[in-house]
């Protein structure tokens, strides 16, 4: 046999040379391979090859392999082998412990690992039933040295990591180690602090040093490993005695990132407050000098990098603990030494890393929103500090691609590219406006001081450039410029200081003088920087507050901002303009419309000089967008809200949208609308455009005149409003009326007017959707054939791809004429349907008392759905908006005939939705094709969701259902006497359709089984149960309940392996089988056909439901069943179905005695009890 096992072991060793060796061809390796495996799988001579492979003097790439064979017969052959085969395995195993590797220093890592591996899947076995020494055993190891330690130590970590952290063994067994780990922790904790007092210390030479280190690094890693989760009394033990020595450990260079790491783990703990009040003695002296002292160090070493990192950690999770003791019922008191921990914190929220400053911001948001501490006064006192760090910490410094900051360097460390660093600070300073918004609660005085220096700082300085100047005008900043990056910084400050001191300070503690005096700076600062005028314009808006307390600054400001509607960098720019001078134009509209929504009252005694303006630029500027037309006559309507009298009102929506009205209503216009080949003439997308012959002016002028009708209505249709008090709406003639339940009626302004734009609007959605038709698709010229595609831009929105580089703003925005074309049809597709959406908001009543309203939707937004396209139907802004506006008493006029043929249409593109969400063929793609193909998919998923919202929040749900009460529910609690409970009042009319009904039954179930799991796991705890219930007590046939079933077990299929959503298939399925079951039988016919079920186990299920005399069992042990039940149902991830199964079979319990029924049972356990005790001398 020794013959046979060399022989073997040769063939072995030189199969992994061929295997590991990088000049072997591929065909060699994979013969090589295919022979080592199947020498794992089936040989009888596997433990004595590994172990002569594994012996010291073999090569470390054979060792290794050597012990992974043993390692696989441990895990896979353990079951089958014979008690003495066990035992020799073991012996073995400790002897390989003990002497079979190098020291400490010259061992590999790999084969340190893999040892360790071995000996932690026997005690998963046999630990501590058939392995009562083994601590004891792995205690007299470490006496051997440095190495059998190290050892020890990483068979101690493993095995926590198995038991607890990945949980990968059976529940009793897991179950029996954790106790058993338990019960020993003190022993183990002090057999741990032991050994990292011996190694801590470096005396002797260097090598015995090194050795000590590696020990101690060892130690404080399988620490870690434990920390976590063991009872906190053995972290605290001692005075604190463990977190005394790690904090003493952290002036050790070798040993402080893992001592860090320890740190971290035990302060970051949760657990009851009167167990964690010892932690509050880290915030004594010595601790925090050993804290601060660590931490003063600056060069940029990636260890070192990485410790500062993890220290930082423990600063804010010390944050956190004491936020959580100060102020409870465990009755702590401030630290004494408050400042001191304060002052270390605040020299990491200066540190010159992004990283480390962003690190700090949740615990610095905790401290100022903490009821106590916030007005302790050291906590005051820093809240100043901190405001004044914040204006460096707003300003975007440090790319990594660049060297014009210190924080440049650290970045390089943190990010990939300049876009990953974007998108991070982009972030980090949202959070910090959150942090600043809480500073400025605390000492809103002083946040307005240091935000009124910063500005005034800002218009006194002249513009820098820097080196990253606009590639379009010369001497403009870039958005790197570092003008543009500090007033970028300072404008963020004062909006976040702003909205505070208004809701912190009395009336008369407001500095109104002083900040009007900030007001007039800004508004006489003049600056031909569009950036720049960008920051300017929101300054002027956030101190706005302010200037309503002096009317006399309104026609400043108006001017201010109507100057720059109009801005343009060159007079004579005659060049397409670039995104940020367009951002500026719209910067000042909107901020226009945000004055006029918010503050109306206040500048309604300005209406005429603001109506008389905006009629000059309408005549005079032609260089005016549609938008920037429609944003002014948007702000108009808002002041006249302010009128409250509807026949002034009416009188001015008249007189604004006269040349509307008349454009839109036209000859021409109503031929243009209804015939889709001359509405395709009309807007030039039937001509061929060369870039010599450019877009004709005539098409070009039409796809004007529609955008500017539509763009107006949007805005008018959205802003007219009546009154909200009833009182002054009733003397402004606006109420006409009362419902029957007593509510007013109301009338808008713009009724008339809209009623008279409607049959246009309408006939030109129902032209758009024919343009999808073949007939219509062919009449596209060849220039505009892709004129219906999805654009780029919505593109990378879909598919979550971050689309603006750091230039963006600095590009003239040329686009072709198909870009122009698509950007064309998408805008009026959209506002088709946002006017329609808004117009049952606005106009309520009146709108949806308009005749045969809908049949007239339906003859258009319904017309030619097989034709369009997914991306287009726009059930969001258009039919959530309408179903959820509508007055209760048009549900059965309108709703119900516009959601019926909806849903039904909607049923029928899931059945070709379920492939294209299911294929996954295995073709080799150009990238495009990938990425239309990655489109498709989300479009589709996009799709499916809007329609099962428009489910939730027209059908169902008065959201208040909770997935936990709906868990709760069992047979016993579901009474068919409240059918209705959950449903809206929508859901209950459409309910008495049956069409209607038993359309959205099929939707929501046929989407379980949908590749989406956000749609899976709503769908299956809020929709699936409340709609099937209303007729559960009815009279479904059998199939129909089959094929519900059916549905949820085809859920699982795809979504089991999710946890959320497994829970809420499972909870699902149990609640159709156990309250239909009485009445259907056919389901228990389904359960037969579910993969390796206990057909005994399910009869006795059904028989505890059917038999009202059978013994009832609790609710989780019920759900427990009936999960094992359907257990062969769950489909499982991909990484896991190949996975060869590891089976660990359950020892005797340890703390229940076994019924002594089978004497076999006993005298086998007293065999296997001796097995592994180390007076074992049977080798």
């Amino acid at each position: 046999m020794a013959d046979q096992v060399a022989a073997m072991c040769e063939q072995l060793i030189k199969a992994v040379n061929v295997m590991m060796d990088a000049e072997t061809n591929q065909i060699y390796r994979l013969e090589a391979l295919k022979f080592c495996e199947e020498f794992k799988e089936t040989s009888s001579f596997c433990v004595p090859c590994g172990l002569q492979l594994a012996d010291k003097a073999q090569p470390a790439v054979v060792r290794h392999f050597g012990l992974q064979i043993l390692e696989q017969v441990v895990k896979f052959r353990w079951n089958n082998m014979q008690q003495q085969e066990k035992v020799q395995l073991k012996e073995c195993a400790m002897q390989l412990l003990s002497n079979g590797t190098h020291s400490i220093l010259e061992e590999e890592s790999h084969i340190k690992d893999v040892l360790s591996r071995i000996i932690v899947e026997m005690i998963k076995r046999e630990w501590p039933q058939h392995w009562p020494d083994m601590l004891k055993e792995m205690e007299a190891l470490t006496s051997q040295g440095e190495a059998q330690t190290e050892l020890v130590m990483l068979i101690l970590l493993r095995l926590a990591e198995d038991v607890i952290t990945f949980q990968t063994l059976p529940t009793q067994r897991r179950r029996d180690i954790q106790q058993t780990l338990t019960q020993n922790m003190e022993s183990i904790f002090s057999f741990m602090m032991a050994i990292l007092h011996v190694n801590k210390a470096s005396p002797g030479h260097e090598l015995q040093a090194k050795a000590h280190c590696r020990v101690a690094v060892a130690t404080l890693n399988t620490l870690a490993g434990y920390i976590d989760w063991v009872s906190l009394v053995h972290i605290t033990s001692g005075n604190c005695h463990l977190l005394e020595m790690l904090c003493l450990l952290l002036s050790e260079p070798e040993l402080q990132l893992e001592a860090a790491e320890c740190l971290l783990i035990a302060i970051s703990r949760k657990g009851k407050l009167e167990d964690r009040k010892p932690f509050m003695l880290l915030f004594d002296d010595v601790a925090i000098h050993y804290i601060l002292s660590a931490a003063q160090a600056v060069e940029v070493v990636e260890r070192r990098y990485i410790f500062l990192k993890r220290l930082c950690q423990v600063l804010c999770a010390l944050g956190s603990q004491l936020c959580s003791l100060v102020g409870s019922d465990v009755e702590v008191e401030v630290p004494a030494n408050l400042s001191k921990y304060m002052e270390a914190f605040l020299a990491f929220t200066t540190h010159s890393s992004q990283f480390l400053k962003s690190s700090t911001l949740a615990t610095w948001g905790s401290l100022f929103r903490h009821e106590t501490l916030s007005k302790d006064p050291v906590v005051v006192e820093m809240t100043i500090k901190y405001l004044r760090a914040s204006m460096i910490n707003l300003v975007k410094t440090g790319f990594p691609s660049r060297d014009d900051n210190p924080s440049c360097e650290y970045s390089r460390v943190d990010f990939d590219s300049d876009e990953d660093f974007n998108s991070f600070f982009n972030s980090f300073r949202a959070q910090q406006g959150e942090v600043v918004r809480s500073a400025c609660r605390i000492v809103p005085l002083e946040a307005f001081q240091i935000a009124a220096e910063w500005l005034q700082y800002q218009i006194a300085s002249p513009i820098d450039t820097g080196d990253t100047t606009s590639k379009t005008a010369e001497g403009l900043c870039s958005l790197l410029s570092p003008s543009v990056v500090q007033w970028d910084a300072m404008t963020v400050f004062m909006e976040c200081m702003v909205a505070q001191i208004f809701k912190n300070l009395d009336e008369e503690r407001l500095p109104i003088d002083q900040s009007m005096e900030l007001l007039q700076a800004v508004l006489n600062y003049d600056t031909k920087d569009p950036l720049i005028l960008s920051c300017v314009l929101t300054n002027v808006s956030a101190l706005f507050p302010f200037a309503t307390r002096r009317p006399h600054f309104l026609p400043q400001i108006l001017y201010k901002l109507f100057k720059a509607i109009t801005f343009e960098v060159g007079q004579e720019n005659k060049g397409p303009r670039t995104r940020a001078v367009k951002n500026v134009r719209r910067h000042a509209c909107s901020s226009i419309i945000k004055i006029c929504r918010d503050y109306p009252q206040f500048i309604l005694p300005c209406f005429d000089m603001f109506y008389n303006h905006v009629k000059k630029l309408f005549s005079s500027d032609a260089t005016l967008t549609h938008m920037e037309k429609c944003s002014l006559m948007e702000s108009l309507v808002l002041i006249s809200n302010q009128f409250k009298d509807f026949t002034k009102q009416k009188a001015f929506l008249d007189e604004l949208m006269a040349s509307v009205v008349a454009e839109w209503t036209s000859d021409e216009m109503r031929h243009a609308l209804g015939d889709p080949a001359v509405f395709l003439s009309f807007v030039g997308a039937d001509q061929v455009v060369t870039e010599q012959s450019k877009d004709t002016d005539t098409a070009g002028l039409n796809r004007g005149r529609l955008s500017f009708c539509l763009y107006a209505m949007l805005g008018v249709v959205k802003r007219s409003r009546w009154p909200s008090d009833l009182a002054e709406a009733k003397s402004g003639g606006f109420v006409v009326g009362y419902t029957p339940a007593g509510a007013p009626i109301y009338r808008n302004p713009f009724t008339t007017q809209f009623q008279v734009l409607l049959p246009n609007l309408l006939a030109l959605i129902r032209t758009h959707n024919s343009l999808f038709m073949p007939e219509n698709m062919a009449r596209l010229s060849e220039t505009f054939s892709r004129a219906h595609e999805v654009m780029d831009a919505e593109k990378n929105v879909v598919l979550g791809l971050s689309q603006h580089l750091l230039d963006i703003y600095d590009a003239p925005v040329y686009r072709s004429s198909l870009e122009r074309m698509q950007g064309f049809f998408t805008m009026l597709y959209d506002n088709c349907f946002h006017v329609l959406g808004n117009a049952g908001l606005s106009l309520q009543q009146e709108f949806y008392t308009i005749e045969k309203l809908a049949e007239e939707i339906a003859g258009s937004a319904f017309v030619s759905l097989d034709h369009v396209p997914d991306h287009r139907l726009l059930l969001r802004v258009f039919l959530r908006q309408l179903v959820l506006s509508c007055p209760q008493e048009y549900y059965d006029s309108l709703l119900c005939p516009l959601l019926g043929p909806l849903f039904a249409y909607m049923q029928q593109v899931s059945i070709c939705i379920l492939p294209i969400l299911g294929e996954e063929e295995e073709v080799v793609c150009q990238e495009s094709q990938v990425t239309q193909e990655m489109l498709e998919e989300q479009l589709v998923r996009l799709l499916t969701r809007e329609v099962l919202d428009l489910l939730f929040s027209s059908f169902c749900l008065k959201c208040a259902l909770l997935e936990e009460d709906m868990m709760m529910e069992s047979v016993q609690t579901t009474s068919p006497g409240q059918p209705t409970e959950e449903l809206t009042e929508l859901g209950k009319c459409l309910m008495k359709h049956e069409n209607i009904y038993m359309t959205l039954l099929t939707l929501s179930f046929t989407s379980l089984s949908w590749k989406d799991t956000t749609n899976c796991h709503r769908t299956a705890s809020m929709v699936c149960w409340t709609l099937l219930r209303q007729v559960a007590w009815g009279n479904l046939l059998p199939e129909a309940v089959t094929w519900l079933y059916t549905s949820v077990l085809r859920g699982l299929q795809v979504h089991g392996q999710h946890e959320v959503c497994n829970s809420t298939l499972s909870q699902l399925a149990m609640l159709i089988y156990e309250n239909l079951l009485p009445r259907y039988m056919e389901l228990s016919a389904v359960m037969t056909q579910i993969p390796n079920i206990s057909v005994d186990a399910l009869d006795q299920y059904n028989h505890r439901l059917l038999d009202p005399n059978a013994q009832k069992v609790g609710d989780k042990k019920r759900k427990d069943q009936f999960k094992k039940l359907i257990a062969g149902t769950v489909g499982k991830a991909l990484c896991q179905q190949f996975r060869k199964e590891v089976h660990i079979r359950n020892l005797p319990s340890l703390f229940k005695k076994p019924k002594p029924d089978k004497d076999v049972q006993n005298s086998e356990a007293l065999g296997l009890a001796a097995l592994f005790s180390p007076e074992n001398n049977t080798l």
